[in-house]
């Protein structure tokens, strides 16, 4: 090739992110993404039932490893997260400019938003339980002591209009708390979240604790929402419509819900997220006595 010749472009492929690995669409469905001013940017996996399934089952595995690491271990992960999306800032800050029609400044400005974020969990790993659990007073010869623990697998419909700070602000407290997830990722801009899945894949992160999806939450979501394995959901992204259908669904197997509201992602998150999807687990210990002075331990 002479020097005088310019290089082909060689355009990026997107991919799905399903326990650990980057399946294309068992449909081999396609859809068309676009910029702000309607400018085509990539054909990404409009991903089907079946997509939707196979991340259930990965996100099922993966529990049981996930929940039973300790916090401080889980707190370096979401850590590391924030160090390799910190090293590829620039791929991001183009992808949210595109995606949210933003300049590169405010762009970048959302980007490290989304790394502190990510730091501003890491740190809550281990200290949720000393908010949320404790002693409990109680009238017996009893210790009572109740620990928060993971509900299990949780469905999140991410944000559409915050494609990458609001899908951070979203998975963060789901899996920082030691649940699993499964994304639905915003369906007009969900190339920041599919590359969010290249950075989850090189962060530690363990293969099917998070399983990002693109496509349509109006077609996913009522069979994740139905899903006897999947055991909570949040409806961030979910219009009313869609959310009101899916809060029913998601009764049959008594899933937890998070419904949707204005949620100002700029702002501090606070621990509701984390709370919204943690359990609480009592246990009851008899007190001993210590001789004849009656005094109990």
């Amino acid at each position: 090739m002479s020097e005088q010749q310019t290089r082909l472009n060689v355009f990026k492929t997107y991919k799905l992110y399903v326990g650990g690995k980057f399946p294309r669409s068992e449909s081999g469905r396609v859809y068309e993404v676009s910029d702000s001013k309607d400018n085509w940017l990539a054909n990404v996996p409009l991903s089907s039932r079946k997509d939707a399934r196979d991340a259930v089952v990965a996100a099922r595995k993966a529990f049981g490893g996930w929940s039973g690491a300790t916090a401080y271990n889980r707190g370096q992960i979401l850590y590391r997260i924030a160090e390799m999306l910190e090293g590829r800032r620039d791929q991001f800050v183009r992808e949210v400019a595109d995606a949210e029609g933003l300049s590169k400044s405010k762009a970048g400005a959302v980007v490290d938003a989304a790394v502190d974020r990510w730091v501003w969990y890491a740190g809550w790993t281990d200290k949720i339980a000393q908010i949320v659990g404790g002693a409990n007073p109680v009238a017996g010869p009893y210790f009572n002591l109740s620990t928060p623990e993971p509900t299990g697998v949780v469905t999140v419909i991410a944000p559409q209009d915050s494609s990458f700070l609001g899908l951070v602000s979203v998975i963060a407290p789901v899996i920082a708390t030691g649940n699993t997830a499964v994304v639905i990722a915003s369906e007009k801009s969900p190339l920041p979240a599919l590359s969010l899945g290249e950075v989850l894949a090189t962060s530690d992160l363990p293969g099917g604790v998070v399983n990002i999806l693109s496509g349509k939450a109006a077609e996913m979501g009522p069979h994740l929402a139905a899903h006897q394995d999947v055991n909570a959901i949040d409806l961030t992204g979910a219009d009313a419509d869609l959310a009101r259908e899916l809060e029913i669904a998601a009764a049959d197997n008594l899933k937890r819900v998070l419904r949707p509201r204005a949620v100002d992602f700029t702002e501090s998150p606070g621990t509701d997220r984390m709370t919204a999807f943690l359990e609480t687990k009592t246990v009851w210990h008899p007190t001993g006595s210590l001789g004849a002075s009656g005094s109990a331990y």
